[in-house]
């Protein structure tokens, strides 16, 4: 009998969102900032969240679609309270195409280019502060710029001195405790004196392999399903850490587990495709420490500033994870979407959780999930 594989583990990250090409970001309802300017007491929230909206099943993968098919010509999309999938534009034509596709054109109030200009000058001044991170928002055209609780002093006269000179481009919030590297793992997977967490079962020239995260696989090369190390679980054979945030490991014989991630209530979901993720998008993320979580995305493309290094195109979204819990998968139904890393907070007070997007392993290992 084949064992099924499902996920969990966590160790990762302070984060800054804004990769190198502009793609959807943050989309925040962002409440005053303290009277002291600094930020405080600022929260960030999903626009139209309190909306309740469901939307169709497929409106973040045709929302994603047509973003796509516009490339640079567009800030983003996202799906909107309504459950409605939304693309910016910036003519048009665009907003034609937009429409025949079965999508909403929004009016982008700033180019991409600007945009793109705007993440470019943060990362040159701002990068190297961990706690720190920005997204393109689409909903307003503007980069939202984040703190968390570590940024203070000299540190947060320097990010606010750098987003004031972008002047109204830039929005910044607070984000509640500290982004920060969760070093246990979950329960799934053992090696070296360190737990983490299988993501997804994948295949690859009909061989059987797993993803994980890649701060693990930089460490551990063999790995057991038990921490006594009498169940071989499988052999690490790449991993990409800082840069990316991945690693793929050959399953031992007989270990190769199934296309299915542990709902922790005696069922699983099949998981049958990747796709990428979408602002406002709802999801699942499934860990050994607080079982399930769900949520929403609230940026894609992010950079995550680790004391290591740094980690691009990650997804931003408001579940909760806790250590233990990283590695495991995020996903929508039966998509997969990525690989938790890390963030702030916890399940009893929320927080902030940012994983690494699995089409960019499975491109990069010519893998598919199953």
């Amino acid at each position: 009998m084949r064992r099924r594989h499902t996920t969990k583990m966590i160790k990762a990250a302070l984060v800054a969102a804004g990769s190198g090409g502009l793609v959807a970001g943050a989309v925040y309802v962002v409440q005053a900032d303290a009277p002291d300017g600094s930020g405080g007491g600022r929260t960030a929230a999903l626009a139209g969240s309190g909306a309740g909206g469901v939307g169709r099943p497929d409106a973040a993968a045709l929302a994603a679609r047509v973003a796509d098919r516009l490339g640079a010509r567009t800030t983003g999309a996202y799906v909107d309270g309504a459950g409605r999938p939304v693309v910016t534009v910036t003519n048009a034509a665009d907003a034609a195409t937009v429409r025949a596709a079965g999508a909403v054109p929004k009016t982008a109030r700033r180019s991409p280019a600007a945009l793109n200009r705007a993440t470019a000058t943060l990362r040159r001044s701002a990068a190297g502060v961990p706690g720190t991170g920005w997204a393109v928002d689409p909903a307003t055209s503007q980069v939202v710029m984040w703190t968390d609780d570590s940024v203070t002093g000299a540190r947060m006269a320097a990010v606010r001195g750098a987003a004031r000179r972008l002047g109204t481009t830039v929005r910044m919030v607070r984000i509640p405790g500290r982004l920060r590297p969760l070093a246990l793992g979950g329960d799934a997977i053992f090696g070296g004196g360190s737990r983490c967490s299988l993501g997804f079962n994948v295949k690859r020239g009909g061989q059987d392999f797993f993803l994980t995260a890649g701060h693990c696989g930089n460490i551990v090369r063999t790995w057991t399903a038990d921490q006594q190390g009498a169940q071989p679980a499988g052999t690490t054979v790449r991993s990409s850490f800082p840069g990316d945030d991945f690693a793929l490991v050959r399953s031992a014989p007989g270990a190769a587990g199934e296309g299915e991630v542990n709902l922790y209530n005696g069922r699983t979901q099949d998981i049958t495709r990747a796709g990428d993720a979408v602002v406002g998008q709802r999801v699942t993320r499934s860990g050994s420490t607080t079982g399930v979580s769900t949520g929403r995305v609230t940026a894609v493309g992010a950079t995550v500033n680790f004391p290591e290094g740094t980690v691009t195109g990650m997804i931003q979204t408001t579940v909760c994870a806790e250590p233990g819990d990283s590695g495991g998968p995020l996903f929508s139904g039966g998509t997969a979407l990525g690989l938790t890393s890390g963030g702030s907070g916890d399940c009893r007070t929320g927080g902030v959780t940012f994983f690494q997007p699995v089409t960019e392993p499975l491109r990069a290992f010519g893998a598919q999930v199953f």
